[in-house]
């Protein structure tokens, strides 16, 4: 998918809320990793293994999930020669008892939830794995039961403490009086005696120390000097064989390699599968039934970021229309229905359930392009109408049957003429294509536009026009207005200036309607033209055209609700060349409606080879009375 489309989108919030819900780091990254799919079979499989998760969770205990604490650096040193602490193995414990215990919880889930418990039998149980640590690590600390050696050395340990424990009771009676404190301390790990300095000869042996006053010194008395000598080698032998025990057991989980991963990554996926469905919790979410015709049917949605506060969205496309205009005024709610739509659609392809109700229908689609919001770059200095063309070029390059394009605010940012035809023009090539289009307007043509052509139908947000406040809801089939009128008298605009406003948009509409015009859908390596607008025309009740059209015939083009006189003969395609305004368009016989036929139009000794009427014949026609046609060209004709 278009990360542009994403990000619009706000797709990665979805991903954080997902993220949130993990509970283990592989849980986080899967979330974080995730993506929209276009295959519609693994769809279904995700979107099923949510729902089952979601069951698990409503209707069962708290699934034991188990905690990868340690894991991920357990798994990256594996096969490097790191030798693994005591910690690592208490880790590796633990992970292996939690494992049985998920394994034994879904094997006990198999009917309810058959394909997330299917992912619990390709794990592990690594029962002679465990024994072997619970053998050897106990608390933290290497057992006396690992190895005889080590039970051995550590037995010596003990007798030699004892011996030099009983030797520095006796001294601390001795030489109670000139002792700082009654109490023995270390240094270096080695037991001495805190002895007053003025005393300091009165006891055989080695000054390790002194306090920071100079007032104490700490001897290490003569008669124990041995018996540390023999504790410190016997406890560097049992260090020795603590490092043996580690390194078999190192050696052993290296074995167990493939099994601590398998089990490793199965847990992850259940925890992001288990983050979906809490996830959905939240959203109050549902599985929808999934199509690739291009239908979306969705009834009570809500936008997953909104759902306590938007009012729920019914909305449908791709039934008889594939392309749905969305018109009212501002703040009223048309953009968070477009965004509604394609987030929507971006987290179904990702198996998550949505907030719709039950008995909803999602498409599937290969690309979702957006053009939502001014895309301006203040560094690479783009307009808004730079932006928007930017994004329409891009979404032409790969726009086919299988997209989803929602457009916002089209004909917005520039001059509202050229902008309203070009928006068409674009919805007629969108629409050649097979896409499925969802787009927002205020400019009316474009509402006109879609009531009148096959595959199009209109749609509006409900307004309160007592109130004044958008009710938030979505109308299809009806096209609706921007109440700007309505607005600006309920805040206080004066009567007259309303009043000469509606006037002045009235004599527009009666003198110079400002219509779209556009080429018809482009034909093979054919570009689309837009000519400039023309006086608004009633199309003529003449009966279907039976032969072909003659130069200099005036005909009526119904979808662009003009006159033009026809200046090049059918081509093979079917082709007629027309002359509108001064403009050159290629037009199919079949969108042609005979108006005036030549030979009524002109004098018979007017040469039907010349199309544009020259000033002389223009008299002549005067002369003769006959009526000057709409379309008609009134001037010199140029040189070819």
């Amino acid at each position: 998918m278009n990360e542009t489309t994403m990000q619009r989108l706000e797709y990665d919030r979805i991903k954080t809320r997902v993220s949130e819900c993990a509970f283990s780091y592989l849980g986080k990254h899967h979330a974080a990793s995730m993506l929209p799919i276009t295959d519609i079979r693994t769809i279904r499989t995700r979107l099923n293994e949510t729902n089952e998760a979601l069951q698990l969770i409503r209707h069962g205990a708290s699934v034991p999930i188990p905690s990868l604490e340690g894991m991920e650096h357990i798994l990256h040193l594996l096969g490097t020669g790191y030798l693994f602490s005591e910690r690592d193995f208490s880790h590796m414990a633990q992970f292996i008892r939690s494992c049985s215990q998920l394994i034994k919880y879904m094997n006990s889930k198999a009917d309810a939830a058959p394909t997330v418990s299917a992912y619990a039998s390709s794990m592990y149980g690594m029962e002679p794995f465990l024994s072997e640590i619970e053998k050897c690590i106990y608390a933290g600390r290497v057992t006396d039961t690992a190895s005889k050696e080590l039970a051995k050395i550590r037995k010596k340990i003990t007798v030699t403490e004892e011996r030099i424990k009983r030797k520095l009771d006796a001294l601390t009676s001795r030489h109670r009086s000139i002792m700082q404190e009654n109490m023995i301390s270390q240094r270096g790990g080695r037991y001495v005696l805190p002895i007053k300095k003025e005393f300091r000869k009165q006891v055989k042996g080695n000054v390790l120390d002194e306090s920071g006053s100079g007032q104490t010194v700490y001897v290490e008395p003569a008669e124990i000097v041995s018996l540390q000598f023999d504790q410190s080698a016997n406890m560097a032998e049992e260090s020795k064989e603590e490092m043996k025990v580690l390194g078999e057991l190192t050696a052993l989980a290296e074995s167990y390699t493939r099994e601590l991963s398998i089990n490793t990554e199965t847990v992850g996926v259940l925890d992001f599968l288990l983050a979906k469905a809490k996830y959905a919790i939240t959203l109050d979410a549902v599985p929808v039934e999934l199509n690739q015709d291009g239908i979306i049917d969705i009834r009570g949605a809500r936008h997953p970021l909104m759902v306590n506060t938007m009012v729920p969205l019914d909305f449908s496309i791709g039934q008889g229309y594939s392309s749905l205009i969305i018109t009212g005024p501002n703040t009223g709610g048309k953009t968070m229905a477009l965004k509604s739509v394609g987030l929507l659609t971006l987290m179904v392809q990702s198996g998550l359930l949505v907030p719709v109700l039950e008995g909803s229908r999602m498409a599937v689609f290969e690309k979702v392009e957006v053009d939502i919001g001014d895309g301006q770059s203040i560094e690479h200095a783009l307009s808004t109408f730079s932006a928007h063309v930017r994004n329409m070029i891009s979404i032409l390059e790969t726009a086919g049957s299988s997209t989803l394009i929602l457009i916002d605010e089209m004909a917005s940012g520039t001059d509202p003429g050229e902008g309203v035809g070009l928006s068409i023009a674009l919805l007629e090539e969108f629409h050649r294509r097979k896409a499925t289009v969802v787009a927002t307007t205020h400019f009316s043509e474009i509402k006109h536009f879609a009531e009148n052509t096959p595959g199009f139908q209109n749609a509006r947000m409900e307004f309160d026009t007592e109130t004044l406040q958008p009710l938030y809801r979505l109308r299809i089939g009806e096209a609706g207005e921007s109440y700007a009128y309505a607005i600006a008298l309920k805040l206080g605009m004066w009567n007259r200036i309303i009043e000469r406003s509606q006037a002045i948009s009235a004599g527009r509409t009666s003198r110079n309607t400002q219509e779209p015009f556009v080429m018809p859908p482009a034909l093979d390596d054919e570009k689309a033209v837009i000519a400039p607008s023309v006086t608004k025309q009633k199309e003529p009740k003449h009966p279907a055209q039976t032969k072909p059209f003659a130069l200099g015939d005036s005909v009526f083009v119904g979808y662009l609700n003009r006159t033009g006189i026809v200046c090049t003969t059918e081509d093979e395609r079917g082709n007629v060349g027309i002359l509108i305004q001064g403009q050159k368009l290629a037009i199919n016989k079949k969108r042609l409606t005979l108006h005036i036929a030549a030979t009524e139009l002109y004098p018979d000794d007017y040469d039907l080879d010349i199309v544009f009427e020259t000033k002389e014949n223009r008299k002549k026609r005067k002369l003769l009375g006959r009526k000057h046609v709409p379309g008609l060209i009134i001037e010199t004709p140029p040189e070819d």
